[in-house]
Formats: structure tokens, sequence, C-alpha cells
């Protein structure tokens, strides 16, 4: 190689679409200098909304195929790395599934193969998926050079309780500087036609089972004079828009969809709630603390997302409904500090995961 040519790097994931991932990596490729580290990204499905981006950005997307279809997804995925490379580093976003990606890495001899654990997913279920989580947590182990984590439970959860140097958390960097511009309250209130002193309970999340938008519904059925907005996008969508019209909620809650402009939305709430299933971190919470507002949340988000402990309530799903409308209400913004510069002074600072994510590229410890 060259030693003048840049490093490769492919990422494998589903899509590059608005979410707290793809944001993470857009900040990522933004600060890479392309002359030293150049990005690739292998997508299937339909497009997402930062492809163009990515384009411009002189990174590369590559259509990969159907996962569905292991044996299809493996060859797609050797030519890619045959065609488009030689790639130095493999970092797969794909969970379980990035055992197959690694072993095929392996097999045409990239040196840096990277696994990342970007969520905590309840057991398989079934005899089948049950074999499936058992033989890629196999392949990780034996050809990952790297495992990295959005916390210790995802670490766990997908490596395994062994003690292995190779895994390790990786706390994602964000880019604040959305949360420095300045924001008129009462205009994003009134785009959504939110009244401009109504007590607006705010969510950021995919409409998927995970996140747990039912409970959302829940509260807004027993807190008749709160209103919600919800941002994201999901499979869900259409069934939670019925719901809501059902339980007569549909008047008060918005559905805003997936959108660029999250940090101005946050800064139109007063209060963020987090009932999640399960996490591997809970992103949106790190930036809604970093937005300034109090935080009411699911014991299941992970210890690493509390970045300004005061401004966090902590609670069971299984707790009443009663005691989370009290914490939503009791709610109130930090006294103390600058919470963006908190954020920033935090280990999720951008440049400092960037720094340590550069250091993993080049292959050092």
């Amino acid at each position: 190689m060259n030693p003048a040519a840049p490093i490769r790097v492919l990422h494998v994931l589903h899509r590059m679409d608005y979410g707290g991932i793809e944001s993470w990596l857009m900040g990522i490729l933004r600060l890479t200098d392309p002359a030293q580290i150049h990005l690739d990204f292998l997508v299937h499905g339909t497009p997402g909304a930062h492809e163009l981006e990515i384009v411009r950005l002189g990174a590369g997307i590559i259509r990969g195929a159907d996962p569905h279809r292991p044996l299809r997804f493996a060859q797609r995925l050797r030519e890619v790395l045959t065609r488009h490379g030689p790639y130095q580093v493999v970092h797969s976003h794909l969970h379980f599934y990035s055992g197959l990606v690694l072993r095929t890495a392996a097999a045409v001899g990239v040196a840096v193969r990277m696994a990342h654990s970007h969520n905590v997913t309840p057991p398989e279920r079934g005899l089948k998926r049950r074999l499936y989580a058992w033989t890629m947590r196999r392949w990780i182990r034996r050809y990952a050079t790297v495992g990295l984590a959005a916390s210790q439970a995802a670490i766990a959860n997908l490596y395994g309780g062994r003690i292995d140097s190779r895994w390790r958390v990786l706390l994602y960097g964000l880019d604040l500087s959305p949360f420095r511009e300045q924001v008129d309250r009462a205009a994003v209130r009134a785009h959504f036609g939110i009244p401009p002193n109504a007590l607006l309970i705010g969510h950021v999340g995919r409409l998927v089972v995970q996140k747990n938008h039912d409970f959302i519904l829940r509260l807004a059925t027993a807190m008749p004079d709160s209103w919600f907005l919800l941002v994201g996008d999901g499979e869900l969508r259409q069934q939670l828009e019925t719901r809501a019209q059902i339980l007569a909620v549909a008047n008060r809650i918005v559905f805003a969809g997936a959108r660029g402009d999250v940090a101005a939305l946050l800064r139109a709430m007063d209060v963020f709630v987090f009932p999640s299933h399960f996490e591997g971190l809970g992103l949106a919470v790190v930036e809604a603390q970093a937005a300034g507002l109090p935080v009411v949340m699911a014991d299941t988000t992970p210890q690493e997302a509390l970045v300004i402990p005061a401004a966090c309530t902590v609670l069971s799903l299984s707790s009443p409904i009663d005691h989370w409308i009290a914490a939503v209400q009791a709610a109130q913004r930090p006294r103390e500090g600058d919470p963006l510069a908190l954020v920033a002074a935090s280990p999720f600072d951008q440049q400092t995961g960037f720094a340590r994510l550069m250091a993993l590229y080049r292959g050092e410890p």
C-alpha cells in the first residue's frame, strides 16, 4: 500500500437515515480528513436522508444485498471488499449479524475488523433464533479485532460476560453546534399548532416496539391538559396514530416524523420522557440534557446516559402510571450550571470520541 494513501474504512449498516447512530456517523464523516481516512458506507434498501451529503463530502454509498439472504449478502460484501477496496478497516453496526460481516472481512484479509454494539436486545426466542445468536457471537469473538459498544450493558449483550481486552465502550461524540443556535420556542410550537403556554412533553426515537410509545399514549390519556411532541418515524406510525384517535388524544399529540432539526424541537419542549423497554445507551437522553430539559426515563436506560443526574428522574416501567405523571409534573430544568457546557465537558464531547475512533482505525491500542 502506498504510505501516502488514506486508510480506507467500510461502515456496514442498514441505512443512513435520520437516527442517533446515523447522526453520530455523519458527525464523524464531517470531521474526517479524507486525505488521511476515507469512509464508505455499505447500506441496503431505499436511499436514506443523509446520502446526498455523504457523496458531497467525498465518501461513498454502496448498495449491499438484503441481510435476510445471508449467502447473497456475504457474496455481495466480498465483491465490495475486493472491487471497491482494498479496505484496511471494516466497521459493522449490525449487532449479531456483524459475525457474518467480520467473518467475510477476515476471509479477504481486512486487518481491522470492528463490531459495534449499539443496543441491548431481549433474549432470542426459539431454537432457530438462539442458534443464530450463538453462532454470530462465536464468529464475532473469533474474527473481531475490536469490539465497540455504546455502554457496559451493550458490551454484555453482544459480546457476553467474558472479559476480553478487545471489548470497550466508545461513547458517541455529539455535535453540539445546533444546540448553540438561537431558537424561537413560540415559533416552533406555532408551526405544529401547539399552544405557547401548554405543558409540552417530548420524545425522540423511532416508532418501534422498543421505544414503548404505547406508554406515552397512556400518559397522554391521563394528562388531558398536556401536549406531546413525538419526533421520529417507523413501522408503528400508522398504528400509533390510529390508537391516538381511539383514545381521543390525537388532537394533543404531534407526530413530527423523522427530522433533521432535533435540537430546535427539543428546546421547544418542557419535559422529555423516555420509557424504552430496552436501550444500548439512549443518545436522545443525552441530547435532551444538552438542550437543558428535565428528563423522566425508564431504568432500562444505561447509567452512561445520565450526564446531569440532577436533571434526570429514573423510574421503573412497572411503577404505577401515577408515579410517572407526578415525576413529569414535578420535573424542572436544572438550576445550577450550564447544561450545554456540562455535556460538552463530558465524555460525549465530539472531539474526544472522534480522536479515539481514528486511533482505532489506525490500529493503535
